[in-house]
């Protein structure tokens, strides 16, 4: 039996510190139990996955650290493997195949998950009204948010199969139905 999603933010909050990387935590989950249940999948699973996809982050910031740390512990914690494999191929540079729909939308969701972050704290109406089309005008300015991977998101869209604007905009409404969760009401 997996993990309790209450352990898992244990386990996030002794790692994590940072609002911010908390906050990216909980809405990469809120999109990741958005798919399972599109996809009829365990939403449970996938939400531990999106939860603790960067808890090792802050204190493993490393290319050589990140996620293998995390990995470590979560496998001594007794996390389900198909979690783990996700969470380790959500960093393009392990080279840990995304084979499961599980580890396609984790890749596929937190890029561009914390791109929407990004414009949605530079908006008065935050999530609010946020148009697919203003996403895809903000991707082409390299300047904005220049920390995330236009690439990965890029990637992450191909290989989960979903058109692009389909995509971008399953995740704004995954957020708007978390904003006041995420503080971005």
């Amino acid at each position: 039996m997996a993990p309790t999603r209450e352990e898992a933010l244990s386990l996030l909050f002794e790692y994590t510190t940072t609002d911010s990387l908390r906050k990216h935590a909980l809405s990469v989950e809120a999109v990741m139990r958005a798919y399972a249940r599109k996809f009829g999948e365990d939403e449970d699973l996938y939400g531990l996955a999106g939860l603790l996809h960067d808890f090792d982050y802050e204190m493993y910031p490393n290319a050589d650290q990140h996620p293998y740390v995390g990995n470590k512990i979560l496998a001594e914690k007794g996390y389900p493997d198909s979690v783990r494999q996700a969470i380790m191929g959500h960093a393009p540079y392990t080279k840990v195949p995304r084979e499961t729909k599980m580890a396609k939308c984790l890749f596929a969701c937190d890029e561009l998950t914390g791109f929407i972050i990004a414009i949605a704290l530079v908006r008065p109406t935050r999530l609010a009204g946020m148009e697919v089309s203003s996403v895809k005008k903000k991707l082409k300015d390299k300047a904005f948010a220049r920390s995330v991977s236009r690439e990965d998101i890029i990637n992450g869209i191909a290989e989960l199969g979903i058109p692009e604007a389909e995509h971008i905009s399953f995740v704004i409404k995954a957020l708007q139905d978390n904003a006041t969760i995420l503080g971005l009401d």
